[in-house]
């Protein structure tokens, strides 16, 4: 461990850490987002922490190491930017190598590329975060040699009960459960973006498991008087678009800063999350909360990790457009409704605070390094 005189909190030591992330981070993505906040906060408190991962441009911030392009492929009903190449293998070993760290983090830690090289490699002590829910191929067909590699992880962390549904299910083993987090104070300090008319904002990437295609069938049901502002991009943009040419009411915004992201989420009178499967932890109906939105959402067990129904958010029945451009009316129209959903949704963000997380990640941390 390095040598200083420097503290996080008393006495204790500040400490290298390596964060090792599988998909590419010039991509928007659940994972990357956590990830690069994770480092945020552990260097706001003094220590070095350094994020490893693919990256198809420039590094979107200076602590961040390239490992290289990523590959687009199949994972969880999704596409994933990986990494899986020998290249990338070569240049995280040295990376880990020459870093010197006394702890490393690995985000999705069976992902091919650089996270299971990571752990193959294990130059230091190393935590494994899983996010992954809903059900996976090569958990199944993998099963035995991906039970031997878990057993070189140090500490094992689940993101959410159904998470841990999946990966206990298939490759046993002891984990503990620590949601996601979000910077609640910096998603407040943002100021809110201007609509003109009353909105609905999605961000998410356009395939079939996120749903949009079900938001647009339920906002043809939605007065004139009401916008829908899409954020992101993927398989389906180019379908949907040309099935919405002439609607002056839907606008696509292509993909979009973070900090475009938290402004919209702050001004839009709705954030939608229309997903119809496969979300392990819902930390977008977090940040929406915490950036003062109502949300409406599918009634998914990811999301219902975070949201309660009538409480903090309005959930409805995955795919049943009928009932969200119900649900999204009556969040437009009723201000009482509204305004409670919205204070209880700003308390509901609290227990998410990516401050607290970071608490439990540097004790295990330092856990492990003793």
């Amino acid at each position: 461990m390095r040598s200083t005189d420097d503290t996080d909190a008393g006495d204790a030591p500040l400490m290298r850490i390596g964060i090792v992330c599988p998909y590419s981070l010039t991509i928007p993505g659940g994972v990357q987002m956590q990830v690069l906040a994770l480092a945020r906060e552990l260097r706001a408190r003094g220590h070095e922490a350094r994020v490893l991962g693919p990256c198809d441009g420039p590094p979107p911030e200076s602590f961040v190491t390239p490992l290289g392009n990523s590959l687009r492929l199949a994972a969880n009903g999704s596409i994933a930017p990986l990494a899986p190449d020998p290249p990338a293998a070569l240049r995280t070993m040295r990376a880990l190598t020459d870093e010197a760290f006394d702890v490393i983090h690995v985000h999705e830690p069976l992902a091919p590329g650089p996270t299971l090289t990571s752990v193959l490699f294990h130059p230091a002590p190393i935590v494994a975060t899983f996010h992954a829910a809903g059900s996976s191929t090569s958990y199944r067909l993998l099963n035995r040699a991906l039970s031997r590699i878990i057993k070189r992880i140090d500490h094992k962390v689940v993101v959410s009960k159904d998470a841990l549904a999946l990966v206990q299910s298939h490759l046993g083993g002891d984990y503990e459960v620590l949601f996601n987090g979000v910077n609640i104070k910096e998603m407040q300090a943002f100021e809110p973006h201007q609509y003109d008319r009353p909105s609905v904002f999605f961000c998410g990437r356009h395939e079939d498991r996120k749903g949009l295609r079900v938001l647009i069938d339920a906002f043809e049901q939605l007065g004139d008087d009401v916008d829908l502002w899409i954020a992101g991009e993927g398989p389906d943009t180019a379908a949907l678009q040309a099935r919405t040419k002439g609607e002056p009411r839907i606008h696509w915004l292509g993909r979009v800063t973070d900090e475009d992201k938290i402004a919209r989420l702050r001004g839009a009178d709705v954030f939608c999350a229309p997903s119809l499967g496969g979300e392990s932890f819902g930390v977008v109906l977090i940040e929406s909360m915490a950036a003062g939105t109502t949300v409406v959402a599918s009634a998914l067990d990811g999301y219902r990790n975070v949201a309660t129904h009538e409480q903090d958010a309005l959930l409805v029945e995955p795919g049943d457009a009928g009932a969200l451009a119900a649900s999204i009316q009556r969040a437009l129209d009723d201000d009482d409704l509204t305004e409670r959903l919205r204070a209880n949704g700003s308390l509901r963000a609290l227990d998410f605070s990516m401050s607290t997380l970071v608490d439990h990640y540097i004790r295990i941390y330092r856990d492990l390094i003793a």
